[in-house]
């Protein structure tokens, strides 16, 4: 009988491995991703592999056809359990292992899920996720009798994630783990924690009961608010499903967004690391890149997708990088992975010493922004797209950054277009220093999009 096996060809994305439970994912992918991951360990050298699952109700049997699949090419699978998966990226370090496999659908509906992969301390994206689905057509699997144990890593992890907790004064805090994998972690982190904790949601329930677990969308934040002004709590700390991405609220209601925490972040790190380079994503604020340069750091604009940040992080030896979506990357103290605890700890330390969360906040300079709007492109037209955009805007004399798509610079701001990697969409999003200039940046885009014979997304 032949192993050889093909996945649904929507499943292997660039950054990940991901799919709708009983239509293009279910236990039998499960089992060819552990025997084709494992063939790749197992031929690098490697023998020890972690393996982890968020809270998702397709989760634990996901888990255990991957374990089948792991052991099945001679490999020694260290399960760590149910957690979030910045656990299971300290599991390789911490343990240590050669790989590491983390099951999770992250923010996406309750149907969906996924596989994160770690192979040595790099993540495994792009060209290596598309060898995965080579291995497998060919069935050209390493065999052997592996082996498999269960170890409970939390209390490690958590003394870990409070061992650069630096704060003076205690603080009273909200948390909203939104039925997400942070919830068991949370409650063990809190207990440990100076200051007075509150903490929503943090019930691990793959249903989602309550809102949808991803902060960076506004209404999912209205619970945290509501509490956090009933409690007059210092500050609101929301996670994503699978705790690798974090949202902040400050002391006055407000959202404090992924590239503003960059920049917070970024004041404190560069006093240890002069002249540091600090890296962030095409879709970060123009304050960002500013405030940094202004610190006396290096700021590098670089591709957006949690895997490529912490590859160009490593390449750069950069202490902080981070997404507009909450992915913040910390090598200061910590290990260079997108950990939305371990930032946490870091804001709430930063907040103790220095004074509100507003404040940090009103620091930057007040632009006008579009929040990041997603819109459908056929997949045959989204890059193609891009392309022509970017030719036509410089055959214009504007002033393009390419690394990630379009980001033009005009003298009312800046505007971007690109496509994204995971999903059949485009992504605009446009920043200015007054209204009249946000309205002429939204129509350069429209009229760039209808260049393309593409139709602007509503209210664009």
């Amino acid at each position: 009988m032949s192993l050889a096996y093909q996945f649904h060809p929507t499943v292997l994305r660039e950054y990940d491995i991901r799919g709708i439970i009983g239509k293009t994912l279910g236990p039998d992918d499960a089992r060819a991703i552990g025997r084709a991951f494992g063939s790749m360990v197992a031929r690098s050298g490697g023998k020890r592999v972690a393996v982890g699952y968020d809270g998702r109700l397709s989760s634990p049997g996901l888990e255990a056809a991957l374990v089948e699949g792991l052991t099945s090419t001679g490999l020694h699978v260290v399960r760590i359990g149910l957690g979030p998966t910045p656990m299971l990226y300290f599991a390789t370090r911490h343990l240590p292992a050669d790989a590491g496999i983390m099951i999770t659908g992250s923010h996406n509906p309750p149907d969906y899920n996924g596989f994160k992969m770690m192979l040595g301390k790099a993540p495994v994206f792009g060209e290596t996720i598309l060898e995965i689905g080579r291995i497998a057509a060919a069935g050209d699997f390493v065999t052997g009798e592996g082996s498999a144990e269960t170890v409970d890593i939390r209390d490690v992890y958590v003394d870990r994630l409070l061992q650069d907790y630096d704060g003076t004064t205690p603080l009273k805090v909200v948390w909203d783990a939104g039925n997400g994998a942070t919830g068991d972690i949370l409650r063990r982190l809190v207990k440990k924690l100076p200051g007075e904790h509150v903490t929503l949601f943090d019930d691990i329930d793959g249903t989602f009961p309550n809102h949808h677990p991803d902060p960076t969308v506004p209404e999912n934040l209205e619970d945290i608010t509501e509490r956090l002004h009933a409690e007059k709590a210092a500050i609101g700390i929301a996670f994503d499903g699978d705790g690798d991405r974090i949202g902040a609220i400050d002391e006055k209601g407000r959202i404090v967004w992924g590239d503003q925490l960059i920049a917070i972040y970024a004041a404190d790190v560069l006093k240890t690391h002069p002249g540091a380079t600090i890296i962030a994503d095409v879709k970060a604020s123009q304050t960002l890149f500013d405030e940094i340069a202004r610190l006396g750091g290096h700021p590098l604009m670089w591709k957006t997708g949690h895997s490529l940040l912490k590859a160009k992080m490593a390449e750069t030896g950069s202490p902080l990088a981070g997404e507009m979506s909450g992915h913040i990357f910390f090598a200061d103290k910590y290990y260079g992975f997108d950990d939305a605890l371990y930032c946490a700890v870091r804001l709430i330390g930063l907040v103790s010493r220095t004074g509100p969360l507003s404040a940090l906040r009103d620091r930057l300079p007040a632009v006008l922004n579009t929040p990041e709007v997603r819109f459908q492109v056929d997949e045959e037209r989204k890059f193609a797209s891009v392309r022509e955009i970017q030719e036509r805007v410089r055959a214009s004399g504007a002033q393009v950054n390419d690394i990630d798509g379009v980001r033009v610079t005009t003298p009312d701001g800046w505007w971007l277009l690109r496509a994204s990697n995971t999903q059949d969409v485009l992504v605009a999003r446009a920043e200015a220093y007054s209204a009249e200039g946000l309205e002429r940046l939204k129509a350069s885009i429209r009229e760039q999009l209808k260049l393309s014979g593409i139709a602007a997304p509503e209210g664009f």
